[in-house]
């Protein structure tokens, strides 16, 4: 069985990028463990509450979650970048990962503005 979510671009794309962070800071020196955690956990909550709002019947509700998801999107922004200040992920990398956050960001913020446009549906 297939979820709904599943299929959306999307929620593959945040996926994909909770995996990618997750490899970059597996190999953080100690004493930064409270930054590479909080990515961490900011980066997987982009796709679970994604994955949460699609589950949802009523539009308050998607957009409730799918807001949410936006936020831990912004959220990963100064994490990743203090990240990249302290050379646990090299500029290269930094960049890739900032320019996937801007376009799940959007993806997401399309989402938002949709529910708008559509009828009510029970999904």
């Amino acid at each position: 069985m297939t979820f709904m979510f599943e299929n959306l671009d999307v929620y593959q794309r945040a996926v994909d990028l909770a995996d990618r962070v997750i490899t970059q800071t597996r190999d953080a020196p100690r004493g930064f463990g409270f930054l590479t955690d909080q990515l961490n956990r900011a980066a997987l909550s982009v796709s679970t509450n994604l994955a949460e709002g699609i589950g949802r019947f009523t539009k308050a509700d998607r957009r409730h979650f799918f807001t949410i998801a936006r936020g831990s999107v912004q959220e990963c922004v100064p994490l990743l970048e203090l990240a990249r200040r302290h050379d646990l992920i090299p500029q290269p990398d930094h960049d890739a990962l900032r320019t996937e956050l801007e376009e799940i960001s959007r993806m997401l913020s399309g989402l938002i503005n949709g529910l708008d446009k559509r009828r009510a549906r029970v999904g």
